[in-house]
């Protein structure tokens, strides 16, 4: 097993995968730094699909791949930061595409910003989810922070751990309630006094797949934003629900009606009152 002496550990980037050949991702997303890839084998034999690690290098990179039978993005993100050991971390999924050079952008737009300690990078989303795009840089404060995924985010390594703050295990793909973990993560973040920017600097873009959550504005839709909205929201919850609700009825509410629509989100706040992470 080859093993880099990385005398240059700056950057380093943490993939979350499921079922994927771990080997070939480093090409494939045009990674272009160190890497800790943790690769969950979901729904496969755990005798003729054992948990490993591994080492190599790749194009002069080091790459950690850890195959893994638990199943949770939050578990996979918390796992890969647990492994990290560079300066600067960036978090990243098994469907982006790197743009070439990106590295040397995202080390350059930390060392013009030395009070960031979290940097949220354009990364060029399929169409029909885009979420965000930055137009200039500036700071993210509790009015626009939910808006961001995962792949957005790099962060200055000594800073997130200790802030001691980490990956949900309650929310995303493989975990009881939908989607959400990015933004409880920004929100943590925030609440522990991080600072965190955006900048218009973009690094790469999402290939076109099938989501691995949605599927469709269903009851559990609407009572896992409950979940997540009183982790956001505490005490305004109820209303910002009902804010979000009402600013999207036209597509979201269309099927079940919007005051269906809340009666399941508010039995979801409710319901979220009683989790105790």
């Amino acid at each position: 097993m080859m093993v880099k002496d990385m005398s240059d550990k700056r950057l380093q980037i943490l993939v979350s995968a499921v079922n994927k050949d771990a080997q070939k991702l480093p090409e494939a997303m045009n990674i272009e730094s160190d890497a800790v890839i943790v690769n969950q084998l979901i729904g496969q034999d755990e005798k003729s699909c054992a948990e490993e690690s591994e080492e190599y290098i790749f194009r002069d990179h080091a790459i950690k791949i850890m195959r893994r039978h638990e199943k949770g993005v939050g578990r996979s993100r918390n796992l890969a930061l647990d492994n990290s050991d560079h300066e600067i971390i960036q978090f990243g999924d098994d469907d982006i595409v790197y743009d070439s050079g990106y590295a040397q952008k995202i080390l350059a737009e930390f060392d013009a910003h030395p009070k960031a300690d979290i940097l949220l990078f354009n990364v060029k989303a399929q169409p029909g989810r885009e979420t965000y795009w930055n137009e200039d840089f500036a700071k993210v404060t509790w009015k626009n922070y939910g808006r961001y995924p995962a792949y957005a985010i790099c962060a200055r390594r000594d800073k997130l751990i200790s802030s001691g703050v980490r990956y949900s295990l309650l929310f995303g793909g493989g975990a009881p309630y939908m989607n959400g973990e990015d933004s409880l993560f920004l929100h943590d973040c925030l609440k522990a006094g991080l600072s965190v920017y955006r900048t218009d600097v973009a690094i790469g873009h999402e290939l076109v797949s099938e989501s691995t959550w949605f599927k469709g504005y269903t009851e559990k839709f609407f009572f896992d934003r409950g979940v997540l909205y009183h982790f956001l929201y505490g005490g305004m919850a109820f209303a910002l629900g009902f804010r979000f609700l009402y600013k999207n009825r036209l597509t979201m509410c269309a099927e079940m009606g919007l005051f269906k629509c809340y009666r399941v989100l508010l039995s979801g706040i409710r319901h979220g009152r009683t989790i105790k992470e």
